[in-house]
């Protein structure tokens, strides 16, 4: 039987990650009204952003007026200075020693926060005659990496005392930006250490995407860092908040039926007969598994879209499939059934795996082709 194509998208399998760039940059836009006058932007690409392909939606990025990309690693910048990139990348994870002259040779800036991270730059300075271009990241209450705020003054002057590293900025990291008592700890903190140093011309960052939303513009400084908005997802936000940005979400996760077929009353659906059906049931399935990130816990709990009806997923999902009731739609094999996307949110998923959404986007990637979009929302 010749599959029918209902969708221009052509891909090796039949399951793919639909990203939507209209969306992205309508979210940019969006964002920016939350961000104070005169500060600049670094978009969070780290995980491949989130997910859905740093280097195809960078341009989107840049055009949108974002002024630096955040990594977690250097490899991850330099997949986009690969990519051609020549913007500001900033590593906002620990980087090892030995990539330090990788990264100066290459204009990546580090972060920096332990004593060898010094030594490393020295000998990269005496090396390559670069200097290292980093940003200090303090520890003010995440207790996950960055100087102690009681060597946080000694480690920025010590910096700022060396030829071998340009000092870009200085940053933070909210563990609660959802709690404006612990927020406001860390920004004193924060305040404190900076009172007692040199900072002009400096790059001072520490509101995260939660805390640019919830409006603490006052003590915004100069950058703020957006991850997860971009995408048109929304992190967990403090109770005061109630100007919460309308995002629209750029990913989809789409499939083609492969096969329907028709199944009798109490029928047993998949691996260990998890659901048994209750009527004469038309059962579809599509190649998407939980091989391509989709949770098998979700089994038997989540919905798809298919021709505009919601259907139920029914039985384990396996490695590289899963099945649907469709009874009663009319649909061919070759229709597409939407899993994320068209009014479902991966937020549901999320809720029912007890878990956040950044975990699950970043976990559809494996082996689900990325396909980019234009849909003018």
């Amino acid at each position: 039987m010749k599959f029918q194509r209902l969708s221009n998208i052509n891909t090796k399998r039949d399951a793919w990650v639909e990203i939507n760039l209209d969306a992205i940059e309508k979210n940019i836009l969006t964002l920016k009204k939350f961000v104070r006058s005169g500060s600049k932007i670094l978009a969070v690409v780290k995980a491949d952003a989130y997910g859905h392909g740093s280097a195809m939606i960078t341009p989107t990025l840049l055009a949108s007026g974002v002024d630096y990309l955040g990594v977690a690693s250097v490899d991850e910048g330099m997949e986009l200075r690969n990519n051609k990139f020549t913007c500001p990348i900033l590593v906002l994870g620990a980087a090892p020693i030995w990539a330090f002259d990788y990264a100066a040779q290459n204009n990546i800036s580090l972060s920096l926060f332990l004593q060898n991270h010094l030594e490393a730059a020295e000998i990269t300075y005496k090396k390559t005659g670069l200097k290292t271009k980093a940003h200090i990241k303090l520890d003010t209450g995440m207790n996950r990496i960055g100087v102690a705020k009681e060597d946080a003054v000694k480690f920025i002057k010590k910096v700022q005392s060396m030829e071998s590293i340009e000092l870009e900025g200085i940053f933070t990291h909210f563990a609660c930006a959802e709690d404006e008592t612990k927020t406001k700890a860390q920004l004193d903190i924060w305040e404190n250490i900076l009172s007692e140093v040199n900072t002009e011309g400096l790059i001072l960052h520490c509101f995260n995407t939660a805390a640019t939303i919830a409006g603490y513009k006052e003590t915004q400084y100069n950058m703020v860092r957006l991850g997860l908005a971009l995408y048109g997802l929304i992190p967990d936000l403090p109770p005061f908040c109630k100007n919460i940005p309308e995002l629209l979400p750029a990913m989809s996760l789409k499939g083609r039926i492969i096969n329907i077929h028709n199944a009798p009353i109490n029928s047993g659906v998949s691996y260990s007969h998890t659901y048994i059906t209750d009527k004469p049931t038309t059962i579809a399935t599509i190649p998407i598994g939980y091989a391509d990130g989709v949770d098998r816990r979700l089994s038997n709990k989540i919905y798809g879209i298919l021709n505009g009806q919601k259907v139920r997923q029914i039985g384990n999902i396996t490695m590289d499939q899963m099945m649907f009731d469709i009874t009663g739609v009319k649909a061919n094999e070759g229709d597409i059934i939407t899993l994320i996307g068209n009014g479902i949110s991966i937020n549901e998923w999320a809720y029912i795996l007890g878990t956040i959404n950044y975990e699950l986007i970043c976990r559809l990637k494996a082996r689900l082709s990325r396909v980019y979009t234009r849909d003018y929302l």
